[in-house]
């Protein structure tokens, strides 16, 4: 068995899904012109108005988990992009972005990176500071 990861087919005008296989565990992965003509959303449309995303199996499961079936590929970048329920306003309007996950990795990356330029500084400063006290012993002994 093979894990085969999720097609999303979407249209190419506005993003919008069409089409979610889902991921799945199989023994063969079915070619995209086959699985097309097996869905009739597809197979009634020009192929020239839609387009497929491939998802490694396992992608962006907690996104999909947490978007409430709120989602989209950016037609421009081809990028998926998730739209995410506001707790306590369930009227509010659907913005999309990128990927909660990916943001949070953003974000760690940022964090260390920050981290480490504040331990820099720090340690500049501790060393400028020790200069200035080295050299005020020097001029007062």
């Amino acid at each position: 068995m093979k894990e085969i990861g999720r097609r999303i087919y979407f249209d190419n005008l506005n993003g919008s899904v069409i089409v979610d296989t889902g991921q799945k565990i199989d023994s063969h992965s079915v070619p995209i012109d086959r699985e097309i003509q097996s869905f009739t959303a597809l197979s009634e449309r020009n192929r020239n108005t839609f387009d497929v995303l491939e998802l490694p199996y396992g992608a962006y499961l907690q996104d999909f988990a947490e978007c409430g079936g709120n989602y989209r590929v950016n037609p421009t970048t081809k990028e998926l992009e998730f739209s995410y329920p506001v707790p306590g306003e369930p009227e509010a309007p659907q913005v999309f972005g990128p990927p909660l996950t990916e943001q949070i990795e953003e974000l760690k990356a940022e964090n260390t990176l920050l981290k480490a330029r504040n331990q820099a500084i720090s340690e500049r400063t501790d060393f400028h500071e020790d200069l200035i006290a080295d050299m005020a012993m020097m001029i007062y002994q």
